[in-house]
């Protein structure tokens, strides 16, 4: 039985321009790699009114989980700017399991949402 699949969607990103207390709100792309093999990732960042930030590269080890803040990922220098919609695409040269995973503290009633991204193949 194949762990995993290597192509991955979700389509639902937004970086909260604003915190509130301690805890910073963040978006993560929580990545299992089960494989024997270390996985090679080319992550795509599409937006409503601009051209995407494509094929971001990004390594998860053998065996091992990763989880990406996407207000870290940059192409030349470019990052996912906040208070913007944002979709995102995951291919790898290995099959994993992509979950995703938000962090709202713009009230003091922080609210945390995770669902499984979509696996396309």
């Amino acid at each position: 039985m194949q762990k995993g699949e290597k192509i991955w969607y979700i389509p639902d990103g937004y970086i909260p321009p604003e915190s509130t207390n301690e805890l910073l709100s963040h978006e993560s792309i929580c990545v299992l790699n089960c494989q024997e093999r270390k996985a090679q990732l080319a992550i795509t960042i599409y937006f409503e009114d601009r051209p995407p930030l494509e094929q971001i590269a990004y390594e998860v080890p053998a065996k091992r989980t990763k989880h990406i803040r996407t207000s870290e990922l940059s192409l030349d220098g470019e990052k996912i700017p906040v208070g913007v919609p944002y979709a995102i695409e995951i291919e790898s040269d290995e099959p994993i399991i992509v979950q995703y995973s938000r962090l709202d503290s713009t009230q003091p009633e922080l609210a945390l949402m995770s669902t499984m991204a979509y696996a396309l193949k």
